[in-house]
C-alpha cells in the first residue's frame, strides 16, 4: 500500500519518507462467556469475548468502577455492553446512561446496540438533535440512554425531577473515550459527573462507572480524578491486530519563484491531497485527518479537483467532514462512507473516536494531532477488519512536526501521555458549584464530593458575592435562571454562518474562534464552496457571507499583553529564574493579511475593529539577566528576536510533554517585562483558570527546553523557518526572529536550571 501511495513520486530527488515503523500482527486471546451473561445476549453477539473484555466486564459486574484502556478497534464497546446489557435483561427495572464526547459516536453506539435486537432495552439517543416530542418518550421508556456531557449538564440534570425514576434505577454509567476529557473541558466534565452522582444518590441510585479510553498514561488515575471514585484499570490488549505500516513523511522543498530566495517546503495540505488522490485512484479506502476545519475543506476540494481531472466524476467519491455542519449533512456523509459510496474522507478529529468505519485501508494524518494518544487513535481507524493497515504522518512546516519526523523515537516505543486536567480550577469549580446548587441545595457534606477544601473556599466566595445564600439547610442558588456555564471553554454560544442572498444557514463556528475565522473579509470554506464574510455581528451571533472564488487567503493578526498576578512556585538558578503562576492576558485581533494562494505573497494588511478579550490563566515563564545574555553573545538589539524565536519553538514543542497542542497555549516574550524587570519568555494556557499545561511545562522544564533547543539547532535553515521558529499563529507576523541567538538563550537557561526541572 505504501508503494502504491508513493506511485508517481519517483521523480523527486529524495524520498519524503523519513522513517517506516512496522508493527507486527498480533493474534487474539479469547475468554469464555461469564456465567452471569444471559443466553440471549451471548446469542446476539455470536462470538466469544477477548480476555480484556471479559476481565473489565467482570470488574463492572461485581460493582467495581473500571476503566478499559486498550488500542483502537480492540472491542472496548463489548467490555461495557456486556455488564450493562446483562443487567438490563436480568432486571427489567434497571437503567443505563452512556456518555460520549460527540454525537456521531453516540449515534454509532445506538446502531450497535439496536442491531442486537434485545427485548425491553429500548436504546435511544438524547442530544441536541433529538426532537422535543421524542424527549418525553425517552425519559419515560428508554432504559439505555445515550447522550453527551453537554446534554447531561444543560438538560438532564436541571430537569432531574422528571428523570427521578431513571436516576433511582441507574445501574451503570458508561463514559466512552474518556481520554478526550482533558484541559478545561475535562475539569468541567469531572464536576458534571459529581453532580450526576449527587442527584442519583438523592433518588436512591448508586451506579457503577465503566470507562473506555484509548491507550493513555495512568488511565486509573485519570479516570479516578474524572469520576471522584476509585477506579481499576484494565490495560492488556488481547484482541487480534493486523500488521501496521506507519510511515513518517516530510513534504519536499520546492524552489522559490525568485531564484535569489531559498526554497520553501511544500505544504502538508497539498501533500495530503496528492496522497489522498493517489489512494482513491488505486481503490484504497482512506481517511485523511486534518487539524483544522478549513484544512479539511481545502484537502477535500483539492482532491476532488485532481480526481475529476484524472477521471471525470471520480471526485464525487471524496468529501469533507467536520464540526459545524448541520445534522442532516453529517448523517448523510456518515452513511455514504459506511456504504462505500464515498471512498475517501478529509476529516477533522470529529471522526477520530470510535465510530465503526469498517474496511478502511489507510489513514493519512496531516500534521501531528498534538498527542501520541490521538496519533495512535487516528492511525487505528485503518485495518479494523484485521487486515494489514497503513498510516502516514505528513509533517507540517512546524517545529514539533519537523522534530518528530526526524526523531521517530519520540513517537514509537514511548508511553502515551497522561490526561491533564484540574478539577480545582476556580473558573470551573465556582460555576459548577452554582449549577449544583441550582439543581438542589448544597449541603456541607456535598463539598467533599466536589473537592473538599477548594470547594469550601469557593462556596464562601460565592456566598460573599451573592451568587449563593446560606441557610441552615445548606447553600441556595439566588437567581431565577440557571448559571451560564460553557463546558468546552469555547467562550460563548455558536456564531451562525448565513448566506446573505438566500438566508440559508450554512453551519456554525464557536464564538472563541469567530474573531479569527469569521472577521469581516475572512475567507470561509464550507463543503468545497468558498465564501467571503461580509459582516460579523457578535451581538446577534451571526456572520453574513457570500460565495466567491478569490485567489487569496486571509490570516488574522493580533496583539497580546500580559501581567503577572501571583507566583505559585519558582526556581532561582543564578542569572536564570523559572516561575509558574497566575497571569492576566489581554488579546485583540487587530488586522488581517490577504495572501496570494499560489505564492504566499502578502497583498495587503487591513485593519479590524474587534473587542478585546481578557483571560485570567496560568503561565510558566523564565527570566534571564541582561548580563547573562551578553556573556552568551546576545547583544541588547538581538534580545527581542532571540526571545521571540525561543518562545515560538517552546510553544511548538510543549505537546511533547503535555496533552495539548500549540492551539491550546499562547506565549509572550519581551526584552524587559514590567513585572519581572528582566528579559522574559511566557507560555500560558489558553483557557480561563488554566488547563494544567503550564504546570506540566514547569515540572518538565529541562526536558521541554532541551527538545526546543535541539529542534532549533538541528534545523538546516539559516535564519529561521516554520520548521523551527516561525509560528502560524504569530500576531506579529513572525517579526523579529533571531534563530541563532535563540539557541544561545536556551543554552544559558539549560546551563543554570537544576536537572530535576
Amino acid at each position: 500500500m505504501l508503494h502504491r501511495l508513493r506511485a508517481g513520486r519517483s521523480s523527486r530527488d529524495e524520498s519524503p519518507v523519513t522513517h517506516v515503523e512496522r508493527v507486527a500482527a498480533r493474534t487474539g486471546r479469547t475468554a469464555p462467556w461469564p456465567e452471569w451473561v444471559p443466553a440471549a445476549l451471548r446469542e446476539a453477539y455470536g462470538f466469544e469475548p477477548w480476555e480484556h473484555q471479559a476481565t473489565a466486564a467482570a470488574y463492572a459486574h461485581s460493582g467495581h468502577n473500571v476503566v478499559i484502556a486498550t488500542g483502537t478497534a480492540s472491542g472496548k464497546s463489548l467490555a461495557y455492553q456486556m455488564p450493562a446489557l446483562s443487567r438490563l435483561l436480568n432486571d427489567p427495572r434497571a437503567t443505563v446512561l452512556y456518555l460520549s464526547p460527540t454525537k456521531a459516536l453516540a449515534a454509532d453506539q445506538l446502531r450497535a446496540v439496536a442491531r442486537l435486537d434485545l427485548d425491553g432495552v429500548r436504546p435511544a439517543t438524547y442530544d441536541g438533535d433529538t426532537q422535543r416530542e421524542e424527549r418525553e418518550w425517552i425519559r419515560e421508556h428508554s432504559r439505555f440512554v445515550l447522550t453527551n456531557p453537554d446534554m447531561l449538564h444543560h438538560a438532564l440534570l436541571p430537569a432531574h425531577a422528571k428523570w427521578a425514576v431513571f436516576l433511582r434505577r441507574l445501574s451503570y454509567v458508561v463514559i466512552d473515550e474518556c481520554h478526550t476529557y482533558r484541559g478545561v473541558f475535562g475539569s468541567h466534565v469531572s464536576h458534571v459527573l459529581r453532580r450526576l452522582r449527587r442527584l442519583a444518590a438523592q433518588y436512591g441510585g448508586n451506579p457503577t462507572f465503566v470507562l473506555a479510553s484509548a491507550t493513555s498514561g495512568d488511565p486509573a488515575g485519570a479516570a479516578s480524578r474524572l469520576t471522584g471514585l476509585p477506579v481499576t484499570a484494565v490495560t492488556e490488549d488481547a484482541s487480534p491486530r493486523g500488521a501496521v505500516t506507519f510511515a513518517l513523511w516530510e513534504p519536499p522543498l520546492v524552489p522559490h519563484e525568485d531564484p535569489d530566495l531559498p526554497p520553501t517546503r511544500r505544504s502538508a495540505l497539498s501533500e495530503t491531497a496528492d496522497l489522498l488522490t493517489d489512494a482513491v485512484v488505486s481503490g484504497t479506502r482512506t481517511l485523511a485527518f486534518v487539524r483544522s476545519r478549513r484544512g479539511a475543506e481545502v484537502v477535500a476540494s483539492m482532491t476532488h479537483r485532481s480526481l475529476d481531472e484524472a477521471v471525470p466524476g471520480l471526485g464525487k467519491r471524496v468529501a469533507a467532514y467536520r464540526a459545524g455542519y448541520l445534522r442532516e449533512d453529517r448523517r448523510a456523509i456518515e452513511r455514504a462512507l459506511l456504504s462505500g459510496e464515498l471512498l475517501a474522507l478529509a476529516s477533522t478529529n470529529a471522526l477520530e473516536l470510535g465510530v465503526d468505519l469498517v474496511g478502511l485501508d489507510a489513514v493519512l494524518i496531516c500534521g501531528y494531532p498534538g498527542t501520541r494518544a490521538s496519533l495512535w487513535q487516528q492511525a487505528g481507524r485503518a485495518g479494523r477488519a484485521g487486515g494489514e493497515a497503513l498510516a502516514v504522518l505528513i509533517a507540517r512546516d512546524d517545529p514539533l512536526d519537523t522534530y518528530l519526523v526526524h526523531h521517530p523515537e519520540a513517537l514509537f516505543g514511548r508511553p502515551v501521555e497522561a490526561t491533564v486536567f484540574d478539577p480545582t480550577n476556580p473558573y470551573v469549580l465556582g460555576p459548577q458549584l452554582c449549577s449544583a446548587a441550582s439543581e438542589a441545595p448544597l449541603r456541607p457534606a456535598d463539598l467533599d464530593l466536589f473537592g473538599g477544601e477548594p470547594a469550601r473556599l469557593a462556596v464562601e466566595a460565592l456566598t460573599a458575592s451573592g451568587a449563593l445564600r446560606k441557610r441552615p439547610s445548606g447553600w441556595y442558588w439566588t437567581h431565577q435562571g440557571r448559571p451560564d456555564v460553557d463546558l468546552r471553554g469555547t467562550g460563548g454560544g455558536p456564531i451562525a454562518v448565513v448566506e446573505r442572498s438566500t438566508g440559508r444557514l450554512l453551519g456554525t463556528v464557536d464564538e472563541g474562534s469567530s474573531h479569527v475565522m469569521l472577521h469581516t473579509g475572512a475567507v470561509y470554506l464550507h463543503q468545497g464552496v468558498t465564501y467571503v464574510v461580509d459582516n460579523l455581528d457578535l451581538d446577534d451571533a451571526v456572520a453574513l457571507v457570500h460565495p466567491a472564488n478569490p485567489d487569496w487567503s486571509t490570516h488574522a493578526r493580533d496583539v497580546t499583553d500580559l501581567s503577572v498576578v501571583a507566583i505559585r512556585e519558582r526556581v532561582d538558578a543564578g542569572p536564570v529564574s523559572l516561575f509558574v503562576g497566575d497571569v492576566d492576558v489581554t488579546n485583540q485581533v487587530v488586522s488581517y493579511q490577504r495572501r496570494r494562494i499560489a505564492t504566499g505573497e502578502i497583498i495587503d494588511t487591513r485593519p479590524l475593529n474587534l473587542p478585546t478579550r481578557q483571560l485570567r490563566t496560568v503561565a510558566v515563564w523564565f527570566t534571564i539577566t541582561p548580563d547573562a545574555l551578553l556573556k552568551a553573545g546576545v547583544e541588547p538589539p538581538d534580545i527581542p528576536g532571540a526571545l521571540h524565536a525561543a518562545e515560538h519553538a517552546a510553544i511548538g514543542l510543549l505537546p511533547l510533554m503535555a496533552t495539548c497542542d500549540r492551539w491550546d497555549i499562547g506565549g509572550l516574550s519581551t526584552a524587559n517585562h514590567q513585572d519581572t524587570e528582566s528579559p522574559t519568555v511566557f507560555v500560558y494556557d489558553g483557557h480561563p483558570g488554566g488547563a494544567g499545561f503550564a504546570e506540566r511545562a514547569y515540572a518538565t522544564a529541562t526536558a521541554w527546553l532541551s527538545a526546543t533547543r535541539e529542534a532549533i539547532a538541528s534545523c538546516t535553515c539559516e535564519t529561521g523557518c516554520p520548521s523551527c521558529v516561525q509560528s502560524p499563529k504569530c500576531g506579529n507576523g513572525n517579526n523579529p526572529l533571531d534563530k541563532p541567538k535563540a539557541v544561545h538563550v536556551l543554552d544559558t537557561v539549560l546551563t543554570h536550571l537544576p536537572p530535576r526541572h
